[in-house]
C-alpha cells in the first residue's frame, strides 16, 4: 500500500514538475519572441525556418484540403437530394471545411510533417551536444533555436488553413456540381449566404492557437529528449500524439467560446 502511494505521489510530482517545466518554456519562447522579433539575425533565421515550415507544407495541406471537400460531398450529396435540398450542399460543405475541418486538418498534418521535424532535429542537437555548446558559447539555445520555428509556425499557419480552406471548398464543388450534377448557381448562393466573415475568422484564429501549441510542445520534447537513438524517437512520437490531442482540445474549447460569440451577436439562427 505504502508503495502504492508512493509511485502516485512520485507520479504526480513528476507531472506537475514537467507542466511546471514546459510553461518556464513556454515563457522564455514568446517573451524572446516579442524582444527579437525585428533583429537582423532573427529574420534570417525566421525566414529559412517560414520555408520550411510554410513552402515546403503547402503541397501536404492543398492535397489534404482537396480531398475533404470531395469526400464531405460524396458523403452528403445522396443525403440532401433525398429530402430534396440538394442546392443547401454548398453551404454545409463550405461552412464545415472554414470552422472546422480545414483548421484541424491542416493542423494535425503540421503536426505531422512540421512537429515531428522539430521534436528530431532539436533532440538530435540535445543528444550530440549542440545545445550545450551555444550555451558554452554564450548563446539561449531558446532565442537562436525555438524562436524561429515559434514563430514560423505562427506566422505561416493560418496562410495554410486558408489554402486547406480553398482546396476543400473547391473540391466539394467539384464533386457536387460536376459529378453529382448540382445547379452551380444554388450551390454559390446558399453558399454566400451561410458563410461569413466570422466564420473565417473562427478557422483562423484556432490555427494561431493550433500552431503556438504545437511547435512549442514539439520543442520542448526536443529540448528535453533522453540520450540515444531510442529518446529522439520517443520524443518525436510524445510531441506528435500530444500535439494531436492539444489541437482536438482547442478546436471543442474554441469552438464553443465562438458558438457563444456568434449567440450573443446574431442569437441562435438556422445553418442553413
Amino acid at each position: 500500500m505504502l508503495r502504492t502511494l508512493e509511485r502516485l505521489g512520485g507520479g504526480t510530482i513528476n507531472v506537475v514538475a514537467g507542466f511546471g517545466d514546459f510553461c518556464r518554456f513556454s515563457g522564455r519562447t514568446i517573451n524572446y519572441s516579442v524582444t527579437t522579433f525585428g533583429r537582423w539575425r532573427m529574420v534570417r533565421l525566421l525566414l529559412e525556418q517560414m520555408y520550411q515550415v510554410g513552402t515546403k507544407s503547402i503541397p501536404v495541406v492543398m492535397i489534404t484540403g482537396a480531398f475533404v471537400g470531395m469526400v464531405l460531398a460524396a458523403q452528403s450529396v445522396l443525403q440532401f437530394k433525398a429530402v430534396g435540398m440538394e442546392g443547401k450542399l454548398g453551404a454545409v460543405i463550405n461552412l464545415s471545411v472554414v470552422r472546422e475541418l480545414g483548421p484541424v486538418l491542416a493542423g494535425l498534418m503540421l503536426a505531422g510533417r512540421v512537429g515531428g521535424a522539430l521534436a528530431a532535429e532539436l533532440g538530435s542537437m540535445r543528444v550530440t551536444e549542440q545545445i550545450d555548446a551555444l550555451r558554452a558559447m554564450g548563446s539561449d539555445p531558446i532565442r537562436v533555436l525555438v524562436v524561429p520555428r515559434f514563430l514560423a509556425c505562427l506566422l505561416l499557419m493560418p496562410v495554410l488553413v486558408l489554402y486547406a480552406d480553398l482546396m476543400g471548398i473547391a473540391g466539394g464543388y467539384a464533386i457536387g456540381v460536376h459529378v453529382y450534377e448540382i445547379s452551380a448557381a444554388d450551390y454559390w448562393d446558399n453558399a454566400a449566404r451561410t458563410v461569413g466573415m466570422l466564420d473565417i475568422f473562427s478557422g483562423l484564429l484556432k490555427s494561431l492557437f493550433f500552431a503556438g501549441v504545437m511547435s512549442l510542445i514539439c520543442c520542448y520534447r526536443g529540448f528535453r529528449c533522453r540520450p540515444g537513438a531510442v529518446g529522439v524517437g520517443q520524443a518525436c512520437t510524445k510531441s506528435f500524439v500530444e500535439s494531436c490531442m492539444m489541437v482536438l482540445a482547442l478546436d471543442f474549447f474554441i469552438g464553443v467560446f465562438m458558438n457563444t460569440v456568434r449567440t450573443l451577436i446574431w442569437g441562435v439562427q438556422p445553418v442553413i
